[in-house]
């Protein structure tokens, strides 16, 4: 298979990155990701994992993929995967302006633009990820991007995925 690619980007601050999808390392989360796009969503900056965005989605395939390719540590560039319960992520503490019910399925798509990341949650413990994207260019101003959107707010602002 030829190598796929997808352009994160965030629209408000007209600032993107590509990356190279992972068919060989997370074949089923890489298909359900790609066949979902394009993709947008409110971004949120990561609270406990450190140098995280992320969007929230519903469920992109009728079965969840399994945990291809796992991370807790994840680096510069990956693009990670998560699902959670809604009743997992029903809390004010972590700040979603919607309701979450219990029986929902919401899907995490998540950019990681800098070191130190650890995917250790105090209220869960450990939440390992599926790395199914590597960026390959434009990190060092999309990190800039997300910084700047770290001091000065997310409101307004969406996380989209496309394919490149």
């Amino acid at each position: 298979m030829a190598d796929r690619f997808v352009t994160v980007s965030l629209d408000s601050r007209d600032v993107h990155c590509t990356a190279r999808l992972l068919d060989d390392r997370a074949p089923l989360t890489c298909a359900a990701v790609w066949e979902a796009l394009p993709l947008g969503g409110d971004v949120y900056h990561a609270k406990y994992a450190r140098n995280e965005i992320y969007a929230l989605f519903p469920p992109l395939a009728s079965t969840e993929p399994p945990l291809e390719n796992p991370t807790v540590t994840p680096i510069p560039g990956d693009l990670c995967y998560f699902s959670f319960a809604g009743a997992e992520l029903g809390t004010r503490a972590y700040g979603y302006d919607r309701e979450v019910g219990p029986g929902t399925t919401v899907v995490d798509l998540a950019l990681f633009y800098e070191r130190n990341n650890l995917l250790l949650n105090g209220d869960v413990g450990w939440v390992p990820g599926i790395v199914w994207g590597q960026v390959v260019s434009g990190l060092e101003a999309m990190a800039e991007a997300c910084n700047d959107l770290w001091r000065t707010g997310a409101a307004g602002e969406t996380l989209s995925f496309r394919r490149a």
